[in-house]
């Protein structure tokens, strides 16, 4: 059973959508990943994060992908990459990472509602 939230609770958590605009292996990490930038517009504008997605992408598969993003955490020191956003992904069968987005292309910077 999960814990409950009131549902002001969850307006507090800020859901965007992006588009990856650059996309880099990041072998530095303890686990494959790949540094991401995404363009959000508007006042947030480009923000950096990177993700263990190597199993379902490629650096050059991601540019242009639009993605879900929580957008209101506070960075995040991963490595040499202060990551800006969390991407948001659900495991596959395997538990490899497949990442969140809408399936028709929207306005970049929309609010998930």
């Amino acid at each position: 059973m999960c814990d409950q939230i009131s549902f002001d609770d969850f307006m507090k958590v800020d859901i965007r959508v992006g588009r990856v605009t650059r996309a880099e292996p990041f072998p530095e990490a303890r686990k494959p990943a790949i540094k991401l930038w995404v363009d959000f517009g508007g006042t947030l504008g480009v923000k950096k994060s990177s993700a263990q997605i190597t199993a379902h992408y490629s650096p050059e598969t991601l540019v242009g992908k639009q993605v879900m993003a929580v957008v209101n955490f506070p960075p995040r020191q991963i490595g040499p990459v202060k990551s800006e956003v969390l991407v948001l992904g659900l495991p596959d069968k395997n538990g490899e990472i497949v990442l969140v987005g809408p399936d028709s292309d929207v306005p970049i910077g929309g609010r998930m509602h």
